[in-house]
């Protein structure tokens, strides 16, 4: 089955950093298969048909650990996953110079709409949508400093997704149709 693994907060800053070749030999070695990297914010797409997608997570993230030694958070989407997030996803949100638009992956332990109670959306300016898996965000550039998406990092909710604007989702998600 065919899955996308996003690691949280690597090659930020100077900090975590990971060299993508090296990522993708890494993956490799953990028994996954068509391995392909996107940018270097940790996406990586592969195939596995015998790990539970439960484990997937520990496996990657014990690799890296290994490899690396460093403790990555790694969260996994299947395709069709990914694909649902995909069609939840209005057409008109880009990562522009007027428009900011993100998935904001979510890891299970926050997955539930109720979340979004816990937001601090501002509906004036930020249009948020609730998919399993992810929250969707848009704001226009303009407002984009009174957002409630800004006043998120740091937060302890933060820490429990794992952020990607819409060009790069629309990229992982067209890198996984491919077959």
């Amino acid at each position: 089955m065919k899955h996308v693994a996003l690691l949280r907060g690597i090659n930020i800053g100077g900090r975590n950093k990971i060299d993508m070749k090296t990522l993708k030999k890494t993956f490799e070695n953990a028994g996954m298969e068509d391995v392909a990297t996107y940018i270097n914010s940790g996406n990586i797409i592969f195939t596995d048909e015998g790990t539970p997608k439960v484990h997937l997570p520990g496996v990657l993230e014990q690799a890296i650990r290994e490899d690396f030694g460093l403790d990555i958070r790694v969260l996994i989407r299947s395709k069709d996953e990914i694909e649902a997030i995909n069609d939840a996803l209005p057409d008109s949100w880009k990562n522009d110079k007027g428009m900011k638009s993100d998935v904001l992956f979510l890891w299970e332990d926050i997955d539930d709409p109720a979340l979004l109670e816990d937001l601090k959306i501002h509906p004036e300016f930020d249009t948020v949508i609730y998919k399993p898996g992810a929250v969707l965000w848009s704001v226009m550039k303009v407002n984009a400093g009174k957002s409630g998406i800004t006043k998120m990092v740091g937060t302890e909710i933060y820490r429990h997704m794992t952020v990607r604007n819409v060009n790069t989702f629309r990229k992982i998600h067209n890198l996984m149709k491919d077959e």
